[in-house]
């Protein structure tokens, strides 16, 4: 199974930034112990600051992955143009957020990519994203 995780902004600074929101693991750190976790599947990472690099990458791996995990980061907030690119391919992808979007300020509470996922996560910390990796391998295959 081939699985793209495609982070979106200050997601580069997870293990520096707020730590007490998001931890004091890099993602680097977290990407290996995922891959030990999960021998059989096959983890293409990327992560970018820039919302059209992002929506390259979507366009990129998503007619060809059989998952794709994203944290938009703010662009989950304020981007359409990222929701349309979830909308426009067949890869299903599954919306991962670290802290608890929901226990945050109001406007963190709206997503404009949460409806076009197959799904959404949030608020369980780095394992957020093994239990997208989880609903990937074990889900129904829709």
């Amino acid at each position: 199974m081939k699985i793209a995780i495609i982070n979106g902004p200050n997601l580069n600074l997870l293990g520096k930034r707020e730590k007490d929101i998001y931890g004091n693991k890099g993602f680097d750190d977290y990407l290996k112990e995922l891959q030990e976790e999960f021998k059989k599947v096959d983890f293409t990472y990327f992560q970018s600051n820039l919302e059209g690099e992002l929506i390259n990458k979507l366009h990129e791996v998503g007619f060809s992955y059989d998952g794709i995990i994203l944290n938009a980061g703010g662009y989950t907030h304020t981007s359409v143009a990222l929701a349309d690119a979830v909308a426009s391919i067949k890869t299903p992808v599954i919306e991962v957020h670290i802290s608890n979007i929901f226990a945050r300020e109001d406007y963190r509470h709206v997503s404009y990519i949460g409806a076009k996922c197959k799904g959404s996560i949030s608020g369980f910390g780095l394992k957020s994203y093994e239990l997208a990796v989880i609903a990937f391998l074990h889900g129904d295959k829709k």
